[in-house]
């Protein structure tokens, strides 16, 4: 008689979990880059009555006969699908069609990655995201170059930075573009110059990512080490300027689990209270 007390309680605690994670969906529809999460259960261990037995002779073979113990939750897996294009206006503002990530360095000085391309520029002329952080690129070689040439790139990923001079002349405000292709662009005067291009990464497992707020991504021991390139290389797509990734929350479809949940967890529920009225039952025998 416990077993379904027990297992009407792991249940309701489960679903209250996939509740959790609906609602943080909901929570987060409008929320830039954001990728929506999913619940898998498992069954618990079940209770082995008798074990199987062969056929005999004389007889047929016998399924064992177990009993369920209740749900687990098995995983709780990110939609790494891409979100929908929403144009901005905005040249610092930028959308990646493919799978990369962009690339941020954190307070630590380490990697964060991320779908949110929300980008300004901040005193020192430092291209940020809206939490601070440093975007990472590629500077030219030998510092900006003008544009028409064919500029080669810094190795390694640096913050890319836009200087407030160049051959005496000003940075011509707002004038700061950025192609398909990454590469950042600035005016001084009448003259062009290229500053760098946008580094991007992919992952052999970007659903292992770990999520750490402010729309920013750890790699774990499951999401593989980051694979850093330029846009366009190993799949991680080009770069689209002014528009920005919106999240790939579906209301319908999260509507539709908030429903299922519920009556989960009512029918659950019921069988906590229906197991109970049996014992209650059979408390009345000693009377």
């Amino acid at each position: 008689m416990l077993r379904s007390l027990y297992s009407g309680v792991s249940g309701m605690k489960n679903l209250q979990t996939k509740m959790d994670v609906v609602s943080n969906n909901i929570a987060n529809v409008n929320t830039t880059g954001y990728k929506s999460s999913r619940v898998s259960f498992q069954d618990m261990v079940s209770q082995t009555m008798s074990n199987a037995t062969a056929p005999t002779g004389n007889g047929g073979g016998i399924n064992g006969k177990q009993i369920g113990l209740g749900v687990q939750t098995g995983s709780v897996d990110t939609s790494t699908g891409a979100g929908a294009p929403q144009s901005t206006g905005n040249p610092t503002d930028l959308y990646i069609g493919g799978e990369g990530y962009f690339v941020v360095q954190n307070s630590d000085n380490g990697t964060y990655y991320t779908r949110d391309g929300s980008f300004k520029l901040d005193a020192d002329g430092t291209l940020v995201n809206s939490g601070g952080l440093k975007v990472m690129g590629y500077a030219t070689s030998g510092g900006a170059q003008v544009e028409g040439g064919t500029p080669t790139y810094s190795e390694t990923g640096t913050p890319i930075t836009i200087a407030s001079q160049i051959g005496g002349q000003n940075y011509s405000n707002n004038s700061l573009a950025v192609d398909e292709n990454g590469t950042v662009t600035a005016k001084y005067g009448s003259q062009t110059y290229v500053i760098g291009k946008v580094e991007l990464a992919t992952f052999f497992n970007p659903g292992g990512l770990q999520k750490v707020g402010g729309n920013n991504y750890a790699a774990t021991a499951n999401s593989g080490n980051a694979v850093l390139g330029q846009a366009g290389e190993n799949g991680s797509g080009n770069i689209q300027s002014g528009k920005l990734e919106m999240s790939n929350v579906d209301l319908s479809n999260e509507f539709t689990e908030m429903i299922i949940a519920n009556r989960a967890y009512q029918a659950n529920a019921r069988s906590i209270t229906t197991s109970d009225e049996m014992l209650q039952e059979l408390i009345n025998l000693k009377r």
